[in-house]
């Protein structure tokens, strides 16, 4: 097979994404290395999928074991891995019950299904209203993206699902007003990440808890994105004090292989029953064994409190590079999914700084038109965070230089 080339992209697949120029060959641990031989610090992880990086051995290891004993059976049998999976989900979480996908998105559209099943088969078909939030992202089928608050992202797909309202992140006032006995569910990420890596406010979460309790309503946490260790607790309503009654998972899980799950107490899984909702590679074998060792690592003590540890060093350096150059006016989020948020003049350039980035060897994301974005290896090695901030630092000298250019 001849090697691949960045402009098969443009002749051979759809043009809903814009790749970097390079192409990555070989990862490990923290580190990346391109067709060209070109090394990269990976402070991206995948958007927050690697969690343990690059090619992890005891990952490696999960992976070929199971490949070489059961690929796939479908949903017609249950097998070891994900009944080990799912026991492991129960015992680490308040969730009683698990159904597993394949992605962030069919966790979400799972769980926004069983919420309104739940509500029909307990309170009628007038109980179907879901809350949701501006700049909320929840994933790309036609009901999550109708559930995300990012209208960009909906535009053009309509008809669209019906009985969704949008309300703004954080706002209590708000929040107790649009409620009434016809929401069925609430949908809320306890960090927006897409929508700028904001993270709630503990009295607002314990608010939609409070109100989805008098109203018989679900409440659904996406913790896609801030899930498996990324906020330095093994899931963020761990941090907050709150339970809800669904939680979506993904991302993170599989270390990198896909595999999402949805978590609920036993009461409502009661309603997806035989036949209501499925998956064809949910629950697969590889997926759920590399997340059963996944799990294994993440739940650990030293793994969470290295999360804590390493955001530190982050904010500190991230802050002291913000005030050399004037560049950041706020560092965000929790534990290693972490946003900075660029000062004037450098307003809606974010893509800009995460391609000179690129140039310097660091992978970074963005967050909106104004936020950059990290969401590195919960374990990554503290040599790498030095030299990706240093990298990072040269990037931003340049960035800033051009700009006054």
């Amino acid at each position: 097979m001849s090697t691949a080339q960045r402009e098969w992209y443009d002749s051979y697949l759809m043009p809903n994404y814009a790749p970097a120029p390079m192409i990555p060959v070989r990862g490990s641990g923290s580190r990346m290395w391109d067709q060209e031989g070109r090394e990269y610090i990976d402070f991206a992880g995948g958007i927050a999928v690697n969690a343990l990086g690059h090619a992890h051995p005891d990952l490696v290891a999960a992976l070929t074991d199971q490949a070489g004993r059961l690929w796939h059976t479908a949903n017609i049998l249950a097998t070891e891995p994900a009944l080990n999976l799912a026991r492991q989900l129960v015992e680490l979480t308040f969730a009683e019950k698990v159904f597993f996908c394949n992605s962030g998105a069919e966790a979400n559209e799972a769980a926004l299904k069983l919420a309104r099943r739940y509500a029909f088969d307990h309170h009628g078909k007038q109980k179907d209203r879901i809350l949701a939030f501006d700049n909320a992202f929840h994933g790309r089928t036609l009901f999550t993206v109708t559930a995300g608050g990012q209208a960009n992202y909906r535009e053009g797909f309509g008809p669209l699902p019906g009985a969704i309202e949008h309300l703004p992140f954080n706002d209590t006032k708000a929040l107790n007003e649009a409620f009434a006995d016809d929401v069925c569910a609430v949908i809320v990420e306890p960090v927006q990440g897409e929508g700028g890596v904001i993270a709630a406010d503990k009295t607002f979460l314990q608010a939609i808890r409070r109100l989805c309790d008098e109203h018989h309503a679900l409440m659904i946490l996406d913790e896609v994105q801030t899930g498996v260790g990324r906020v330095g607790t093994l899931y963020a309503y761990q941090a907050f004090d709150v339970v809800p009654d669904i939680l979506t998972t993904g991302k993170g899980l599989g270390g990198g292989f896909p595999v999402a799950a949805a978590l609920s107490k036993a009461d409502v899984a009661e309603s997806l029953k035989v036949g209501t909702h499925g998956s064809t590679w949910g629950g697969n074998p590889m997926g759920c064994a590399v997340a059963s060792t996944v799990l294994d690592i993440v739940s650990s003590e030293a793994v969470l409190k290295g999360v804590s540890e390493r955001r530190q060093r982050f904010e500190k350096a991230l802050r002291t590079l913000g005030d050399k150059y004037g560049l950041f006016g706020e560092i965000r989020g929790m534990g290693l999914l972490i946003g900075c948020v660029l000062n004037e003049p450098w307003q809606g350039k974010a893509r800009d700084l995460m391609h000179a980035a690129q140039e310097e060897g660091v992978f970074v994301l963005i967050a909106g038109a104004s936020v950059l974005r990290m969401a590195p290896s919960l374990i990554i090695p503290e040599e790498d965070i030095a030299e990706g901030l240093e990298r990072l630092e040269r990037a931003i000298a340049c960035f800033c230089e051009s700009e006054k250019a």
